[in-house]
């Protein structure tokens, strides 16, 4: 089976077709779908989801973008959910958290305080962390460090090498998705292609970074086996032993989803 490890399946982008397009990821062997959370306002929204449909998951987080418009007391909110959902499997840890220095005007010392106070809520609780890492691996891992957290998933990795063997000493995954179809990206497709595979897990993040032959277009999870198909041409070896390895990653960087079962 395939397991996307990162997928906004909430987004609107989805509303006009979402049942559809859970049953063609699940036809197509996606079986496990991971939901983050972003801000407190879809929390509720994507516990929903996640039980919504066979194999769904969900995290709750606060997403580095959104902490413009995030309260102080929204951390309050995340912790009693964080805890209220302890007992529920569909649940596998604290995300979409981190830190971004892409998108310009986010205030570094806003998102720095909501990134840290999470990667508290994940070390009081013992859960995994799925990481927003753009143009910020340096700096997030500094807070992994800092809180000791050792299970996770750096999402969509674009960072070098030295920064990935970081990660990986640190415990955590590194996610790959659509980004890697492209023959352009070198970099991407190198560390793809030569890390040790049982730090690889795989993601759509839909519906955006679409694969190379669905570029500009909104992306689904359903497309899980053609970004595979891709990284197992790089990495020269068979499909089926590529699902059987980045199911087992996927499960040991976010240990709950082992416990879902239908």
């Amino acid at each position: 089976m395939w397991i996307d490890t990162h997928c906004h399946l909430d987004a609107s982008e989805f509303d006009s077709d979402r049942d559809d397009v859970v049953a063609c990821a699940l036809r197509e062997g996606v079986s496990r779908i991971v939901i983050p959370g972003v801000e407190r306002s879809n929390f509720n929204a994507v516990r929903e989801l996640a039980h919504r449909f066979e194999g769904g998951a969900y995290a709750l987080g606060i997403h580095p973008m959104y902490t413009p418009r995030a309260l102080d007391d929204d951390l309050r909110v995340l912790r009693e959910q964080v805890a209220a959902s302890m007992d529920d499997p569909r649940f596998v840890g604290i995300g979409e958290i981190g830190l971004d220095y892409f998108l310009p005007g986010l205030d570094d010392a806003r998102q720095t305080f909501f990134y840290y106070e999470q990667l508290k809520l994940a070390r009081e609780f013992d859960l995994p962390v799925i990481c927003h890492v753009r143009k910020s691996q340096d700096k997030v891992l500094k807070g992994l460090r800092v809180h000791s957290i050792t299970h996770g998933i750096a999402h969509a990795f674009n960072g070098s090498f030295q920064q990935a063997e970081a990660f990986i000493a640190q415990g955590m995954h590194l996610g790959f998705g659509g980004n890697l179809t492209f023959e352009r990206a070198l970099q991407i497709r190198r560390l793809a292609e030569q890390l040790p595979l049982e730090a690889i897990v795989l993601e759509t993040d839909a519906p955006d970074i679409a694969p190379s032959w669905r570029y500009r277009e909104r992306n689904t999870p359903d497309q899980v086996p053609g970004i595979a198909r891709v990284l197992a041409g790089l990495r020269g070896m068979a499909e089926d032993a590529l699902a059987l390895c980045t199911t087992a990653n996927a499960h040991a960087a976010l240990p709950r989803l082992a416990l879902i079962s239908a």
